[in-house]
């Protein structure tokens, strides 16, 4: 067993695909395709890469994805909308493998390492912590933001819906109710095909909306295709005549949907077609995906707890080593007000 590190991405042995195969059982975030495309579309935003290894006999026992902004500071290989990050472990000897990783880290010259968002009950990542504080690194977690999900067990749509509040049931069936009465409405869920058209009609709603203008429009396009080849995209979009109003990206992984973007014309605000349109999906997902559990990702929006049924932590954890005590204090400090 030996710690290796990779430069680029194409270096990785063919043996790391167990390891994204299986980690994409647990989040998107975690899966080959996602680091492919941020990687690909983001490059100019991207410094060194470091993917960080434990390897042995030519098997990828472990991997720790990070990029150096500068020598000496290192971060988590992630992007604005990653909701999650974690240590890639194979299933067996995992302790061993974190060891190995911590120990090879400890010899490089890294100032601080930062990774998030972190789950706050990350086994893989409190090993890691553990490991790297007793070869002598300081470790510190700061709290990031809270994270809404829902977990099905088993429930079908109807149940799901009669145990929202009735305030949300009651108007969106009253507003689904006057915009088909006033003007009529369809809903169309592009998952393979299409697309093209689909994202045009995305962006159309999106620039109508009250967020700003998309700035990594490449990215997204490419995870939509990326993840639509995989059979795991759910590009909802409602329509009144020709005209987008409202449009969400829905994301559905080995049983879990993540719902990654959601925006709807201003114009049309008073006929709440996002809410209608989440409904839509959310009967998509539970009754006809299957899923065992529904991610609003980031955020304590007051609107998602209508939606959600469990609030859950996602932290920073530093990493910041110095051979004296009091630089290394000041590093933290300086560290956690970034």
């Amino acid at each position: 067993m030996e710690f290796v590190c990779y430069a680029h991405w194409e270096q990785l042995p063919k043996s790391a695909a167990s390891l994204f195969s299986q980690a994409a059982g647990d989040s998107l975030f975690f899966s080959r395709p996602w680091f492919e495309n941020l990687l690909r579309t983001t490059p100019a935003d991207r410094q060194s890469l470091l993917l960080a290894c434990v390897v042995e006999d030519g098997r990828v026992l472990g991997l720790l994805p990070l990029e150096m902004r500068d020598s000496s500071h290192w971060y988590g290989l992630t992007n604005l909308y990653a909701s999650l990050y974690t240590l890639l472990l194979a299933e067996h000897r995992q302790r061993e493998v974190i060891g190995c990783l911590a120990r090879g880290l400890s010899d490089l010259s890294f100032a601080s390492l930062r990774l998030d968002p972190v789950a706050a009950d990350d086994g893989k990542l409190e090993g890691f912590q553990q490991a790297m504080e007793s070869l002598g690194i300081a470790c510190h977690r700061r709290f990031r933001f809270y994270n809404w999900i829902h977990r099905a067990q088993g429930q079908s749509f109807e149940d799901y819906m009669a145990a929202r509040p009735a305030r949300v049931r009651n108007s969106i069936a009253r507003k689904a109710r006057k915009l088909a009465r006033e003007h009529g409405y369809r809903i169309q869920v592009f998952t393979d095909s299409g697309l093209q058209k689909a994202m045009s009609d995305y962006y159309v709603v999106h620039d109508r909306s009250w967020k700003a203008s998309e700035q990594y429009r490449d990215f997204i396009d490419g995870l939509v295709s990326a993840l639509a080849e995989q059979g795991w995209l759910r590009l909802g979009i409602l329509y009144v005549g020709k005209s987008p109003v409202a449009a969400q990206l829905w994301f559905v992984v080995h049983g879990k949907a993540s719902i990654f973007k959601l925006v709807h014309d201003e114009q049309w605000k008073r006929y709440s077609p996002g809410s209608i349109l989440i409904r839509h999906l959310m009967e998509q997902v539970i009754d006809h995906d299957w899923v065992e559990e529904i991610d609003f990702l980031t955020g304590n929006d007051a609107y998602k707890q209508d939606w959600m049924s469990e609030r859950r932590e996602r932290w920073t954890l530093y990493c910041i080593r110095s051979p004296e005590p009091e630089r290394g204090i000041g590093r933290l400090l300086k560290w956690l007000n970034r």
